[in-house]
């Protein structure tokens, strides 16, 4: 029969793997959740830049044709 000494020690493993895999889970959920902030940053990025620039080739257009016809 097991001592109470050996029965303490697995029992104290038991508890630090499921603290470190219960760290390790919030850990994985803290940076996925960061990433799909990430995400919807760069795609806010995107979107601000496609904008960008489709107002200075609209502009370069409107310049062209003012030069052409006037």
């Amino acid at each position: 029969m097991p001592e109470a000494s050996e029965i303490d020690t697995a029992i104290s493993q038991v508890v630090q793997r499921s603290r470190r895999a219960s760290a390790e889970a919030a850990f994985r959920a803290a940076l996925e959740q960061r990433l799909r902030n990430l995400e919807l940053q760069i795609e806010e990025l995107k979107s601000r830049l496609n904008g960008l620039l489709f107002f200075i080739a609209s502009t370069v257009v409107a310049q062209v044709l003012l030069r052409l016809f006037v």
